[in-house]
């Protein structure tokens, strides 16, 4: 049975499934071809790319997937981050904002003050999923852990990527998964970009929070590697290693790892850091799948 790339989008309406998941894996082995073709071809021909689209049943709409074509094209094209989006990325306007968001995040009461629309907006999303209106989170979580457990059941290896609120519903549902008995498997691979989990407010909120012990973490991942963006105001704590220090002290992770990457897509000339499909396009993201494939396809084993 051939490894599984399984991937679970964040907030905000996103395109019909198929479209959506035609776009994601076309950036994702855009990166992956430019490192490794075999290994591309190899994703390719498996259709080893699947999601979890669970944002339909939380909104009730899809995005127009042509507000995106051209964007996706454009990033697609760019092979790296240029001076421009450099320059962007690390602004100064950008470091007081981020400066300003991560004092909202340890003194909860400055939220109002100096969210802007966008991310009021998103705090509004992010209250329905913890609050688990009408059981919406419990339903993202539920989709997600069939999936896994088909997976499981089918002897696949997964590499589960998990892009902004997506890493809170993996973690949650990773969570839920290790504690319970009916529950076995083991994920092979964590890799969460762009990620909420190291926010104050955020850690507070997760399963198992305040537990001891075992009892805190997921216990059923067996690597975590972590990219954030420069610039990304989502992932205002780039190191999550040192937030979740103890699932290596308690033995529970084989590693953990964290990196700053560039996120070169634009849609409309502005910049976006956070956005999907720049960080699937990434060379660091490209690395990790090449790396993590290799080691499971017994076909381009050297």
């Amino acid at each position: 049975m051939h490894p599984l790339i399984l991937y679970i989008p964040g907030l905000l309406p996103k395109p019909e499934p198929a479209i959506h998941s035609e776009a994601l894996a076309r950036c994702l082995l855009a990166g992956v071809r430019r490192i490794d073709p075999a290994v591309a071809d190899a994703i390719e021909a498996a259709d080893a790319f699947d999601i979890v689209s669970w944002t339909f049943d939380f909104y009730g709409t899809h995005r127009d997937f042509e507000l995106d074509r051209a964007a996706i094209d454009a990033v697609v094209e760019q092979v790296e981050a240029d001076e421009k989006d450099i320059a962007e990325a690390t602004s100064w306007s950008r470091r007081l904002t981020r400066w300003l968001y991560r004092l909202g995040d340890r003194m909860p009461f400055l939220i109002p003050h100096v969210a802007n629309v966008k991310a009021s907006v998103h705090l509004r999303d992010l209250q329905r999923y913890l609050g688990d209106d009408n059981g919406i989170a419990t339903h993202a979580r539920r989709m997600l852990k069939m999936r896994l457990r088909a997976a499981y059941e089918a002897g696949q290896p997964v590499l589960l990527i998990a892009h902004s609120m997506g890493s809170v519903i993996a973690y949650d549902s990773l969570w839920e998964m290790s504690h319970s008995s009916r529950d076995h498997l083991r994920l092979d691979m964590l890799l969460t970009m762009g990620s909420p989990l190291g926010q104050n407010y955020m850690q507070k909120r997760l399963k198992g929070a305040g537990q001891p012990g075992y009892a805190r973490y997921p216990t059923n991942i067996g690597r975590w590697k972590n990219l954030a963006a420069i610039g990304d105001l989502t992932a205002l704590d780039r190191r999550l290693s040192d937030d979740f220090d103890g699932m290596l002290e308690l033995g529970l992770l084989d590693t953990f790892e964290d990196e700053r990457v560039l996120n070169w897509f634009r849609l409309e000339g502005q910049l976006n850091v956070h956005a999907e499909y720049g960080y699937l396009v990434n060379e660091k993201t490209a690395r990790t799948i090449v790396e993590w494939w290799r080691g499971h396809d017994d076909s381009l084993k050297s």
